[in-house]
This record gives C-alpha cells, structure tokens and sequence, in this order.
C-alpha cells in the first residue's frame, strides 16, 4: 500500500504529457526506454523501426546501427497504469473527455484556448496585443468592446509567450539588423539606437522574397540536376546500344572470317582427297602394266626351263637358234613411287586460302578505321592556337588556325606560359572532360609535333615530349620517319604519307589516338592514359631549316 500510495504520489507530480507515447499519443503501454532515454510503447517503436530504414529513435532521431534490445521499463508500466487508474476514477465533469486524453490539441498540431478551463477547447485567433489565443466564445470581447477592437488579432499560434522581450516584458516588433536580434520598443530606444531596424513585418517580406529567391534557386538547381540525370541515362543507354552494336558487328566479323577458314578447310580437304585419288590411279595402271609384264615374263621362263632339260641336243640347238627375242618390256628404271605421289597439293591451298584470308582481314580492318574516324569526327571541337603561349619566334595567323616558325623573335619570352625554348604552341581551348577531336594539315612539311599535352606541362628549358612530362604526340623527321613520342619513341612504318592527321581523345577511356584523314587509316594510339587534369591541344612546326620546313601548320575545318 505503501508503495502504490508513493507512486500516485509521483504520478500527482508529473504533467499528463509525460505519461503519453509520443508515437500513438496515448498512454503507455508496455513502455520500453532506448538507449538514448527516451520512452515508447514497445508495439509503436517496433512498429515505428520495421516501417523505416533506418534503426533511429523519432524524438532525437539518434541513430543505433544494431537495433537495441527493449525491455519493458516496469517502473513507468506502474506509474502510467496508475496514472490511467486515476483518471478513470476523475468525475466525468472534471477530467478531459477520453477523446481529450488520447488525442491532446498540442500534439494535433492545434492551438489551444488559453482562457477555458476542465476541457481543452481549439483556440480560433490568438492576439499579439493580450498574447493569449481565444476560442470562439471567449474571442466575443474582442469584437465588441471598443477597447479590444484595436487590438491585432492573427491566426492561433503556439507559445506566445515567445513574442515577448524577455527583458522588457513587451511584444517584439522590430528586427536590429545590425545585431541579428528581434526587439521590442524599450529595446530600441534604449540599446539600438542608432542601428540598422525595421519592423517584423518589413523583415519578414524581405525574407520572404529572400525565401522566393532561394526556392527559385533550389528548383532549377534540381531540374539541372533532374536534366544531369537524363543526359547521363540517355549517354549510358546509348553506350549500350553502342556495345551492342559493336559486339553484333564483331560476331559478323569473326563469323565471316570463320566461314573463309572452312571454306578453305574444305578446299584443302577435297584438293587433298583428290590428289589422293588420282595418285592412286597412276599408281593402279602402273601395277596393272607391271603384271601385265610379270605374267609374259613367267610364260618365256617357263619355257625357257623346258627347253634347258632337253636330251635332244640337235632340238635343243635349233630351238635356240629359232627362238624370239625376250618380249618387248618398259624401262622401270626411272619409275619410283616417289615419282608418282605429289607432296605439294596441301602447301598451296593452305597458301591459297591464307591469301583469301589476309585479304579479307585487311579489307575489315580498313572498314573498321573509317567506321572509328567517322565516330571520331562526330566529336569535333573548334581550335584556335593561344598567342600567350607561344615561342617568340612562331607566326601565327590572323584567325589563329596556322603557325609556322618566323626566324625572329616577335614577342618577350619571359611570360610563365610561353614555351621557350622549345617551339611550341598550345590551343585556346582546354578539356578535362569527355571527348573531342580537331585535324591538322602537315602537307608540305619535313618536320612536325602535333598531340595534346597537360596544362601543367614545363614550358622552360629542356622539354621531352612523352607521357611521363605530361604529352602525348605524333612526330614526323626528315620528311619520312614517323614516331610515336613516348620515351623511347615508337617508330610507325607508314606505307602512305599524311597530308592532314586527326588527333582525338577521350579523357574518359584514357585514349589518345591519331589519323591519316585522307586514307581513312589508324596510325597509332596511346592507351590506358591517365590525365589527371585539363588537356590542350599542342602543336610545334619545328624550324625553317633554311626554308625547307618553312610550310604552316593548319587546323582545317572539319566537314562532316
């Protein structure tokens, strides 16, 4: 009794809040406390739990990356099932409706009437003069009275007394934007005089425009992010369609190769079969004619051995005397079977069919580089050469679309940016994203560089075009050998000379690849790049070597 006796004592001291499950707004039910010390009834917080993804408590949204075991906290089991005792006990005029207690205006988001009393009845204006909210009946002085009429009434909010100077005990009704802070009238008068104030109201349309704004931002950052996504899904989409499309042509490819194959095979097989069955004809009539013989060579043997054991010698010497020669034989001497069987059917159709088949390998691949320079130019960017970057000795043109080297010196070479002393040139235009391809007219010249290097590249001293300083290249010398400038060089034997090479890249793939443009060919491609920053497009026309390489440097336009 004692103890039932202390905790309705303890339950007298609490507020009504404080015996409600903040989920189901009700009275505890089997309530279980979380780690954090906050409490639920056990069925809503699981409820609560299997219904998110994520295992965190609804009042401090704490976060548990193992779900908790809860056990019921008996102590506040007891308290809230006397607190439920004590208010079925309450005389229905005295305590809250059941509908009240279950369901308290504060935790429906709903104001309540400061003035009633026993119940609690939905406030319907609440006044920033007498800061109190008012249901309908006790409002009825604010529509009568003189006095009251003047009195700014505004929908029912909560905590008015959040309205109030804390200092001053008046209605806040200016912001100091000069100290960030709401004030009231005293407030201003005597510590903000002199600052930057206007009233809540002004400040709050300024804000609300402010906000307007924002909103604004906000909603075309997410439709830029929303377009972002659909790019990117339409580039993936067609990325696999691509592939499709590749791996499709390549199955063609290898198909067609493999028939070439077994047709040869057969070609083989059937050359081979009938090598073998005309070796064996010949070789048929051979024996045939061989015991032919054999057998006419038998019959003078056999009489030839009768002839031998005769007594009678006059018969014998006359039959000698009268005997035919040996019959008529073929000289077998020269006749092997070496010389019958031909050992070289099997080399020549092999041979016949691997000139078919190099042939048609050649005819794919030729395919295959203009279908990739078609690709290629599908990315074309425009270029133009940057004069900041420039060898003090390179002419550039008008446009910016041709170099050649001057022999004198136009310009200082003491800018960071400009190459010296190598005679180089950058483009305008950087890329550190994507994919993109420009062409370059070296007709007429004996020497050039031309690639993409990084924009971090050393532009001062010695200058080694490689990979490793930050360039990746095509080099001509000497008006025929043709290099890949990685470190050591790669020379290329190029059957035809280029007039006009293409030069693209994808940052993506890490892939640097060059073009003969006009015979539609792959000259060489630097792979599995890593860049790492932005790419321009580099260019060096070399010197005049007395007017021999006097010839410009030209990026065309590309014609698709």
């Amino acid at each position: 009794m004692h103890c039932q006796h202390d905790m309705a004592s303890a339950g007298s001291l609490l507020s009504e809040d404080q015996f409600l499950c903040p989920i189901c707004l009700d009275v505890f039910t089997q309530p279980v406390s979380t780690p954090c010390g906050h409490n639920f009834c056990r069925d809503c917080i699981k409820g609560y739990w299997e219904s998110s993804e994520l295992t965190q408590c609804p009042m401090c949204k704490h976060t548990f990356y193992q779900r908790p075991e809860l056990k019921v906290n008996t102590f506040i089991s007891e308290v809230a099932a006397q607190f439920r005792r004590s208010l079925e006990m309450k005389p229905e005029n005295e305590g809250a409706s059941s509908s009240t207690v279950d369901q308290p205006l504060s935790h429906l988001g709903e104001v309540p009437c400061d003035v009633c009393s026993g119940k609690t009845v939905r406030a319907f204006k609440s006044c920033l003069d007498c800061l109190a909210s008012y249901c309908h009946t006790h409002l009825e002085p604010h529509q009568i009275l003189g006095t009251f009429k003047k009195h700014r009434l505004i929908n029912p909010v909560m905590s008015m007394q959040d309205r109030v100077c804390k200092r001053h005990e008046r209605l806040l009704e200016s912001f100091c934007n000069t100290d960030q802070k709401f004030v009231c009238q005293v407030c201003l008068k005597r510590h903000h005089r002199g600052h930057r104030t206007v009233s809540i109201e002004t400040e709050s349309q300024v804000k609300r425009t402010l906000i307007t704004r924002m909103e604004a931002e906000v909603q075309q950052m997410i439709q830029d992010r929303m377009q972002k996504v659909d790019e990117m899904t339409h580039a993936m989409l067609l990325s696999r369609r691509n592939t499709e499309q590749e791996i499709e042509e390549s199955l063609q490819i290898f198909a067609a190769f493999l028939r070439l194959i077994q047709r040869g095979q057969a070609e083989v097989v059937e050359a081979i079969e009938g090598r073998q069955q005309e070796d064996e004809r010949r070789v048929k009539e051979v024996i045939e004619e061989l015991e032919q013989e054999i057998t006419k060579l038998r019959q003078r043997s056999r009489e030839l051995e009768q002839l031998s054991h005769t007594e009678d010698h006059l018969h014998l010497l006359k039959s000698f005397m009268s005997y035919p020669k040996p019959p008529a034989t073929k000289d077998w001497s020269g006749t092997s079977a070496e010389s019958i069987l031909y050992v070289g059917t099997v080399r020549r159709a092999v041979r016949r069919t691997g000139s078919h088949l190099e042939e048609k390998l050649k005819s794919e691949v030729k395919r295959l580089c203009e279908m990739e320079l078609e690709r290629a130019r599908r990315c074309t960017v425009d270029v133009t050469l940057d004069p900041d970057t420039a060898h003090p000795k390179l002419v550039l043109s008008k446009n910016r679309k041709e170099v050649h080297h001057g022999d004198v010196c136009l310009r200082p070479s003491d800018k960071p940016e400009r190459f010296y002393p190598g005679i180089s040139v950058l483009g305008k235009e950087g890329f550190s994203t994507g994919r993109f391809y420009y062409e370059v007219q070296v007709k007429g010249k004996t020497e050039w560089d031309i690639g993409v290097g990084r924009q971090s590249v050393n532009r001062k001293g010695g200058n080694t075009l490689s990979p490793e300083g930050g360039y990746w290249t095509l080099g001509m010398r000497s008006g025929k050998e043709y290099w890949a400038l990685a470190n050591p060089p790669i020379a290329l034997p190029l059957q035809e000379k280029p007039q006009r090479v293409g030069v693209y890249v994808d940052t993506e793939a890490g892939q640097v690849s060059f073009y003969n443009v006009d015979a539609r060919s792959h000259i060489y491609s630097f792979t599995g790049c890593s860049f790492g920053e932005r790419l321009f497009p580099y260019f060096n026309p070399r010197r005049n070597h007395g007017g021999i390489n006097s010839t410009p440097l030209i990026i065309p336009p590309v014609c698709i």
